[in-house]
């Protein structure tokens, strides 16, 4: 894709106790093929080597930068720009959760379109080059953008990247990659199709940063931010009376690893129905109403 036709977009990659894999996240970021992308790493006040690795591996210097609070944070300390590659900076924060860190991203961020990603996945180099594709063909119609996750349990990666696929042997990690296929090959594309996705998920997913600052952010008080942000938005289109999409596209692949151990899975599954349960509560007023549009009256009861 010819940069002349593509739109730039950041890469904010919150990151907390991440030492141990920081600098091979961000070597497999830095190796993504798009015309234009700025990588952005948010420090949130790790208590171990995560900001010096960054520091030394990637020569960070300190740089003076006023940032426009158009979404509140907690107070950044330092921040960082690398000196050998141009379009990578670091930011140092004081602690306030992976919201939080992801909000510093439409605050400090250069282009209009950003992508939240965990700092543990893995992206597949031409990954970007397909999920921005229906934003940059609908001409600002389509707003958020999010792509496929795969397991990564059983594979064989190196520097970041998927060298084979693999699959594990673990009857747990088998039941999730089931469970995986069909919500987003299935489930999602369906969904997508009809405009009703009321999520995208936080490993990977490319939003406008202008929707999302009209929004407020991502909310700091729900473990379900990524969830509440979509729905949130969904909320304000539609009472706005605009035509906008959040769609889910398929090929982009995204590998993250999932728990192989019930329960580690059991405080996972905890944590993301309580996620659901707190974005529905507080968009109750979406349940069954038939006169703002499909996303209300279908995908919301749905997801009940």
């Amino acid at each position: 894709m010819d940069e002349i036709y593509s739109k730039p977009v950041s890469i904010i990659v919150p990151a907390y106790n991440e030492e141990v894999g920081i600098v091979q996240s961000v070597r497999s970021l830095l190796s993504i093929n798009y015309p234009s992308l700025e990588i952005i790493v948010v420090n949130d006040g790790s208590t171990d080597m995560t900001l010096q690795k960054m520091i030394e591996h990637y020569d960070m210097k300190e740089i003076k930068k006023v940032i426009r609070k158009q979404v509140e944070t907690k107070r950044i300390k330092t921040i960082y720009q690398s000196s050998i590659i141009s379009n990578l900076f670091l930011i140092h924060k004081e602690n306030g959760g992976k919201a939080d860190a992801l909000n510093v991203g439409p605050n400090f961020s250069h282009y209009p379109y950003f992508c939240s990603l965990d700092g543990d996945s893995a992206l597949e180099p031409d990954a970007f080059l397909k999920v921005m594709k229906p934003i940059i063909d609908s001409n600002e119609e389509v707003i958020a953008s999010g792509g496929s996750v795969r397991i990564a349990n059983g594979c064989k990666i190196r520097n970041g990247h998927i060298i084979k696929i693999g699959l594990s042997e673990k009857p747990l990690v088998v039941m999730q990659i089931i469970e995986y296929l069909r919500a987003f090959l299935m489930g999602r594309i369906g969904l997508s199709r009809h405009n009703l996705l009321l999520i995208i998920s936080g490993a990977f997913g490319v939003f406008s940063k202008h929707w999302v600052i009209e929004a407020g952010g991502y909310k700091t008080d729900t473990v379900g931010e990524d969830m509440e942000l979509v729905v949130r938005i969904h909320r304000m289109v539609k009472e706005r009376g605009l035509k906008k999409k959040i769609v889910y596209v398929p090929d982009p692949v995204c590998w993250t690893e999932v728990p192989e151990s019930i329960s580690i899975l059991r405080r996972q599954r905890r944590r993301w129905h309580r996620g659901l349960f707190e974005s529905l509560w507080t968009h109750r007023k979406l349940t069954f109403n038939f006169v703002k549009g499909e996303t209300n009256w279908m995908e919301y009861p749905l997801s009940l």
